[in-house]
């Protein structure tokens, strides 16, 4: 409990201190992108195309965790720039799936040699068991969030 007797001690709060490591990843995530002109919702488009390529509009939102309206204007503005390619019409529905361009693809890989130097840069004080261990737990805290939502 806080000092007053109600509320959360944000100092003792993993969901604050979560938050917090979340804020700080993407800031220095953020700051080895910019050179290369890229955000994090950029370069996370580009990755999830590059691992799962004709991800509609809607699949690469939920992916990067932006709306459908900033997604779409994100690939249009990578389209626009050569990165994407998506088909001029629809073959089943309103879905244009993207793909990535041979620019887009060496675009990613230095993107992606940046943001590995921030995650090795996060974890450099880990032993492998320690980041097998907090990799785990993270993935049973987002699995117990999402089951109580779907029981819900």
């Amino acid at each position: 409990m806080s000092q007053n007797g109600s509320g959360i001690d944000l100092d003792k709060s993993l969901g604050y201190l979560l938050k917090e490591a979340s804020s700080a990843l993407r800031t220095a995530m953020e700051e080895v992108l910019r050179p290369l002109g890229m955000s994090v919702t950029h370069y996370s488009c580009l990755e999830l195309l590059a691992q799962r390529p004709g991800m509609s509009n809607s699949e690469l939102a939920r992916g990067a965790f932006v709306t459908r309206q900033s997604m779409n204007v994100l690939l249009q503005t990578l389209e626009r720039d050569g990165y994407v390619t998506r088909p001029a019409e629809a073959t089943v529905g309103k879905v244009l799936p993207a793909r990535l361009t041979p620019r887009g693809r060496q675009s990613l890989q230095k993107a992606t040699v940046a943001v590995r130097s921030v995650e090795d840069r996060m974890l450099a004080g880990m032993t492998e068991a320690e980041q097998s261990d907090a990799f785990r737990i993270l993935q049973n805290m987002i699995h117990s969030l999402r089951d109580s939502d779907d029981s819900a």
